[in-house]
């Protein structure tokens, strides 16, 4: 189990009356990255390098850098001019941490295949409804993302936090995302990733 993925802050007036406790919690995309990430890792011994493609307003939301170094991964090449650009290694095994749009949130090579993952994230502990349809509307988007995608040799997910509205908008399309490729998985805010299923 991963710990410190998620972000608390006190939420704003609009929606203090909205949230579940008295912080917001925060899943952001690059946390569901790094889950989808090392779950990969947990779910093959061989496999040694993952690659995550943030963009920079995910590097501000989420300590990327920090989060790694704290599982042992150090920054032994950075890259580019963000503070946390760059391969991180830890033994045997590397994330690459790369700003390059168009490649997909996190790719790993596992052999011939390649697995790809678009991803997104959210307040996972709210009532408001702004912030509950942009959760639904994400999970829409990772599976458009992929739609415009070439399958060819690779396996491709959409992953996103799970909410009592994802997993629902998840079972609904799950058969015809199936049909044309695509996975959907959720993810836990202890870094536990569920596929969904008929």
């Amino acid at each position: 189990m991963l710990q410190d993925l998620i972000t608390s802050k006190p939420p704003p007036t609009n929606r203090v009356q909205k949230t579940e406790g008295d912080l917001e919690r925060h899943f952001t995309e690059a946390a569901v990255m790094l889950a989808f990430a090392f779950h990969l890792f947990e779910a093959d011994s061989k496999l040694q390098r993952v690659e995550i493609h943030p963009d920079g307003e995910h590097g501000k939301q989420f300590d990327i850098r920090s989060w790694l170094e704290g599982r042992g991964y150090n920054l032994k090449q950075p890259e580019g001019t963000t503070s946390y650009g760059g391969l991180y290694v830890n033994g045997e095994r590397s994330v690459y941490v790369s700003l390059k749009p168009g490649l997909g949130d996190v790719v790993a090579v596992y052999g011939t295949d390649k697995i790809v993952a678009e991803c997104k994230g959210g307040i996972i502990n709210t009532k408001h409804s702004g912030q509950k349809s942009r959760l639904r509307k994400g999970l829409c988007e990772t599976v458009g993302l992929l739609m415009t995608r070439p399958l060819e040799g690779e396996k491709q997910f959409a992953v996103v936090p799970i909410t009592n509205d994802t997993e629902t908008v998840a079972k609904r399309m799950c058969t015809r995302a199936n049909l044309a490729g695509i996975g959907i998985l959720l993810a836990e805010e202890d870094g536990t990733i569920l596929e969904i299923s008929v």
